[in-house]
């Protein structure tokens, strides 16, 4: 495993640093706040018990996007069971989904139970239903081609603004990255804009990365994976989704 896995931080230090009356860092390091109603369909995913090796529990985070009435996509690694393996189920004694809430320290938007995941095969990619639909929120579309190298993408999350004791935004930001090579399954991405070292943190595993062509809607390519800490000018590690489109459609019916 490389660097860090976005997710693994123990719900002591998280509840420790929020009962010091410290404010949560923004997401997406060196990004920009994300203006309210834009990108209603950037997903905060909330995992309140899960269990640890030694019988414990913590609690974690994720984030994601909305790609049907009742689905996300985001990290197949967000669920994990205590041996570190990816599985087809909530691994949480509960999972939400805010959806189509910018700021979440206010109203707004939709908070839905995960019921059921489906993992890719062949990326650290998932698939989390919804107990019920959400109906609106107008869905990212998936798209269908692989980005070329030098493509401009865009990330959208809810995660920390650095590595180090790191805590989930309670604001959606936004940043790009360069995308610089494609492989079978992933994508390797350098920041870009609005500074070369703008990258995911934790709690972004599983946030969109999308194109935005002009006169077109935002296309999802790609979701994050892993990299190294946080901010860096490293390479970046999404999961393609472009080549997992007919498993996604076969999937969400």
């Amino acid at each position: 495993m490389r660097g860090r896995i976005r997710w693994a931080v123990a719900a002591v230090a998280l509840l420790s640093v929020l009962a010091g009356g410290v404010t949560p860092a923004n997401a997406v390091a060196n990004g920009e706040p994300v203006p309210d109603g834009s990108y209603r369909f950037s997903v905060k995913l909330t995992m309140t018990g899960i269990p640890t090796a030694d019988g414990g529990k913590r609690d974690s985070a994720c984030s994601g996007a909305l790609i049907a009435y009742l689905w996300i996509i985001t990290a197949g690694h967000c669920f994990r069971d205590v041996n570190g393996v990816r599985v087809d189920r909530p691994v949480a004694d509960l999972t939400t989904a805010t959806v189509g809430r910018t700021d979440l320290t206010k109203t707004g938007g939709q908070v839905v139970e995960i019921v059921a995941v489906k993992q890719s095969a062949t990326a650290d990619v998932a698939l989390a239903k919804l107990a019920r639909p959400v109906r609106a929120v107008p869905p990212l579309r998936v798209g269908t081609q692989p980005p070329a190298v030098g493509t401009i993408l865009r990330i959208t999350g809810f995660g920390s603004l650095t590595s180090t004791n790191p805590v989930p935004s309670t604001r959606l930001m936004t940043g790009q990255l360069k995308v610089i090579s494609v492989s079978t399954s992933e994508l390797g991405l350098n920041g870009y804009a609005p500074q070369p070292n703008t990258t995911p943190c934790p709690y972004d595993s599983g946030a969109p990365y999308f194109t935005q062509k002009p006169g077109e809607g935002p296309v999802l390519v790609g979701v994050v994976s892993n990299g190294p800490g946080c901010p860096h000018t490293s390479v970046e590690i999404a999961g393609r989704t472009d080549n997992l489109a007919g498993w996604i459609s076969s999937t969400i019916g």
